[in-house]
């Protein structure tokens, strides 16, 4: 495996399209890996200096990208981290293509060596990636330490073949208080809009952020002026790629809840949310999700996933927890 060392995104031909067919190709196949969102987040919250390796089997075709960029620690030694961010990115890994990855890390730790860091710092990787599996034994053969723990969870429903196949099943408990949440809105006229074009989303995005910054304190600290314009570009971005959908549910002709959903590769992921807590009585964010797992499964997907965060509401779904992991690579 060749590794270059490439100086800026695009750099030696591995540019969109083909950065985006190796995500397609890879295990760790999910939007935050995709040209749109990484170099979105780079432009907006890139900190450091980039560490951005290229991986080429022996045929000369790229088998793997490994995006990094360096921090300062408070004890001034640099530790390297996954493009994405912690705070916007649910999923983070190295992109490989399937069968690959025991070779791209392999070189990779060893290209790795010859930079000033103390520590790789990889969050979050999804608990069932090759990565977790191969990088312990990989470190040791390269003189290093590593750690794995666990970091989060995220609550994932496998979708089935129709609606009354999803009602059924919910525990009983469960589908009761759906039903009866969806019936009690009714008395309010809701009315659900869903755009999935840059210019849609663009034109909801004022009530969504509106909303999202409703919903609870922490959220409105979140979504600050910076925030909410990396929300309107990678929107956009991955609107464009048709990787997005913004959802908004009108209660008594009122906003009362929005949804930032990414539909990527056969799953639904539930982005980021908000409500008005005036409307609280009538449980708009759960009317809203049931909307759009309801429309999931017509549309023929077969996963929806919650994303980071373990909330009680969204085992009331049918959810079940899987987990992300951190992963620290240390000099011995």
């Amino acid at each position: 495996m060749r590794v270059e060392r490439l100086p800026a995104w695009g750099a030696h031909g591995l540019g969109e399209t083909t950065w985006n067919g190796l995500v397609a190709r890879a295990r760790t196949n999910v939007p935050f890996l995709t040209w749109q969102f990484q170099t979105t987040w780079w432009r907006f919250w890139g900190p450091g200096e980039l560490h951005l390796l290229g991986f080429q089997d022996a045929a000369g075709d790229w088998a793997g990208a490994l995006p990094l960029y360096a921090t300062a620690e408070d004890t001034g030694e640099p530790v390297l981290r996954l493009v994405g961010g912690t705070d916007v990115a649910d999923y983070l890994d190295v992109v490989a293509a399937a069968g690959s990855e025991e070779a791209v890390w392999k070189a990779g730790l060893q290209a790795l060596l010859d930079s000033p860091w103390h520590a790789i710092d990889l969050r979050p990787v999804p608990a069932d990636s090759p990565t977790v599996a191969l990088l312990p034994a990989l470190a040791r053969a390269a003189g290093l330490t590593c750690r794995i723990e666990r970091e989060e969870r995220c609550p994932v429903i496998e979708l089935p073949d129709s609606w009354d196949a999803y009602l059924a099943r919910l525990s009983g408990k469960d589908r009761h208080e759906l039903r009866r949440k969806l019936r009690r809105a009714e008395g309010a006229k809701p009315r659900v809009e869903v755009a999935r074009t840059p210019a849609g989303i663009a034109a909801f995005l004022d009530s969504f952020v509106a909303l999202h910054k409703k919903s609870k304190v922490g959220k409105a600290r979140f979504m600050d002026e910076r925030m909410e314009v990396f929300f309107r570009e990678v929107g956009a971005a991955l609107a464009a790629a048709e990787w997005a959908a913004l959802w908004l549910l009108w209660l008594d002709e009122q906003p009362a809840a929005a949804l930032f959903c990414l539909e990527y590769a056969g799953t639904i992921g539930l982005y980021n949310s908000g409500f008005d807590p005036a409307a609280r009585a009538l449980s708009p964010g759960v009317v809203l999700i049931a909307r759009t797992v309801e429309d999931a499964i017509a549309r023929g997907f077969r996963r929806y996933d919650f994303l980071r965060g373990d909330e009680p509401y969204k085992y009331g779904f049918g959810a079940v927890p899987t987990d992300v992991v951190r992963i620290t690579v240390t000099r011995a």
